[in-house]
């Protein structure tokens, strides 16, 4: 990432972060940004998030995490992520109206991954999120062997 990019990123992340401080009390921008430098991998992250219309923020979703953990926080589905199957084997068996991709392989493309269906109950305590459409939530696999996937 250019240095430039790296900034505007940067920018970008610390002006939400400092408009959205319920989110992650005790916390200062200055740790943050200090545990984000030499990380590339986790910056090329947050970029794609920002990319396809998201909104990552800090947020404590697990206790004992070494770090910061960052949560798209947009109120609804990013227009980037949306009308995808859940994974590949979703997409494989769609004959019709097929998307152009999954969740699952998007995530993972990105460095990032489906939140667990405690952890998107626990963002929804900080805010209102998906009013109007539905994220993909990490299904079990016994879940997945029905056929089926958890979605909200």
């Amino acid at each position: 990432m250019k240095a430039r990019e790296r900034d505007d990123l940067l920018q970008a992340l610390k002006a939400r972060f400092e408009k959205n401080m319920p989110r992650h009390k005790d916390v200062a921008w200055a740790d943050v940004q200090a545990r984000l430098d030499g990380q590339a991998e986790a910056l090329r992250s947050l970029r794609e998030m920002e990319r396809t219309g998201g909104e990552p923020d800090v947020i404590a979703l697990e206790k004992g995490v070494d770090g910061y953990t960052f949560c798209d926080c947009s109120a609804e589905s990013p227009a980037g992520r949306r009308s995808v199957c859940y994974d590949r084997e979703a997409l494989d068996a769609r004959k019709e109206n097929k998307p152009e991709g999954s969740a699952v392989e998007m995530a993972a493309a990105m460095g990032i991954h489906l939140l667990t269906e405690a952890q998107y109950r626990e963002l929804q305590k900080l805010g209102k999120f998906d009013l109007k459409t539905s994220s993909w939530i990490s299904t079990p696999t016994d879940i997945r062997a029905l056929g089926g996937a958890l979605h909200r």
